[in-house]
């Protein structure tokens, strides 16, 4: 399933091919996203903003597709509406974001919802870590349509 999105994202979503952007683990806690620090750096010598910004959004867009496919939902139309992002360290190295999965019972919640109105949000929070340190702290709230 993993490869499987990791080809959908960069054939639908070009920018994820030219970052880099790789589908390293997914589990029952988390998905684990990268991309490499060359290609996404900035004036600085550290990860350009926009490529932070952009691998949060889409890894937890991706949460979602894999939430869909776990729930047999038709996972073609998932957008964000809303979103929050702190930059608290500067990322030096390869980028490494966690995306953790929703609880049992928000995906439950999140099933019935689009059961009875074809349609349900749920916020999914990523974290870029570099050296056990948060680097970048993300909270997103993605619609979820049939």
């Amino acid at each position: 399933m993993r490869k499987e999105l990791e080809d959908k994202l960069h054939k639908e979503i070009p920018i994820t091919k030219i970052m880099g952007l790789k589908l390293n683990s997914y589990n029952k806690d988390e998905l684990l996203t990268s991309a490499p620090l060359d290609i996404n750096i900035n004036d600085k010598g550290t990860a350009f903003g926009g490529s932070l910004n952009t691998i949060t959004i889409i890894s937890g867009w991706s949460m979602c597709w894999l939430i869909s496919k776990e729930l047999n939902i038709d996972s073609n139309n998932i957008v964000i509406i809303k979103n929050q992002t702190s930059y608290l360290k500067p990322v030096k190295k390869n980028i490494s974001c966690y995306t953790k999965k929703p609880t049992k019972e928000e995906i439950s919640i999140l099933k019935e919802k689009i059961n009875k109105k074809n349609s349900a949000s749920i916020k999914i929070v990523s974290k870029i870590i570099e050296n056990n340190q948060v680097c970048v702290e993300f909270e997103g709230i993605y619609v979820i349509k049939l």
